[in-house]
């Protein structure tokens, strides 16, 4: 049987005088600016015309020819926040209100032949039936698809040498046990089963928590040159027997790192 990975990601913002910069997920002190901006991971110099988006908010933004922007917009709870320039790896972080009361520096990295974006819209997996106590149940900003998202995908230029990584940018309202206990939702008395991915048909992973920038290593078993299609399937409620009730999710940002 193939060893099923369970993921835990907990991002930790640092509130200072100084600017938060945020690199993939990791937070650590940075520069102090007066303005939120975008910016070159191994340069450090700003990016320009990197369109800046909250999907939930209905807020659309792009950064100045310095990387500089403002987030015109009030957050309502938790939101994903999602970075896309081209040439560039798509970047998105899960923020509430809090997470701009200082100017935040958000570093993204060039992308290179053997990085490919799979999607970076917004989904929303389940059936619409959820709970107020779960997980970031109010910050769901569409109507569900349905129970599991599969898209296609052309691999062209492996590097037969290096391992192979599936990344999800930000997932919020997973209703685990272990969701539960980390207190990512107030749902006493239920629990979903995990997330899980699939790519090739194949089962590699379950994903247990919300958070940012999960990574996911596939099988090099499973590669292959050409076309490759990945699926990420919704749990279901485990003390709900006499129907089927999906665990209502959204994600944003797939892609692939080699």
């Amino acid at each position: 049987m193939k060893k099923l990975l369970s993921l835990f990601l907990i991002i930790n913002l640092c509130y200072t005088c100084l600017a938060d910069t945020i690199q993939g997920g990791v937070s650590e002190r940075g520069f102090n600016n007066s303005q939120n901006r975008v910016v070159d991971k191994k340069t450090g110099e700003g990016v320009g015309n990197a369109k800046i988006s909250l999907p939930k908010e209905n807020f659309y933004t792009k950064t100045d020819k310095d990387g500089y922007f403002e987030l015109d917009t009030k957050i309502n709870g938790t939101s994903i926040m999602s970075i896309t320039k081209e040439k560039y790896k798509p970047f998105s972080l899960t923020v509430t209100q809090k997470t701009f009361d200082k100017p935040l520096e958000l570093s993204i990295e060039k992308s290179d032949a053997h990085n490919i974006t799979i999607d970076t819209s917004m989904h929303h997996l389940g059936d619409n039936s959820f709970s107020d106590n779960s997980a970031n149940a109010g910050e769901f900003q569409s109507f569900a698809t349905g129970p599991f998202f599969t898209k296609k995908f052309n691999f062209k230029n492996i590097n037969t040498h290096s391992p192979v990584y599936l990344i999800i940018g930000s997932i919020i309202g997973i209703d685990t046990l272990m969701a539960r206990s980390m207190g990512q939702n107030r749902r006493p008395n239920a629990y979903a089963s995990p997330t899980e991915v699939y790519f090739n048909g194949n089962k590699i992973a379950e994903v247990q928590i919300n958070g940012d920038g999960q990574k996911i290593k596939i099988p090099p078993n499973l590669v292959k040159k050409g076309i490759n299609e990945v699926t990420v399937k919704t749990g279901r409620n485990l003390m709900q027997t006499s129907y089927v009730d999906y665990d209502d999710i959204e994600f944003m940002n797939l892609s692939i790192e080699n």
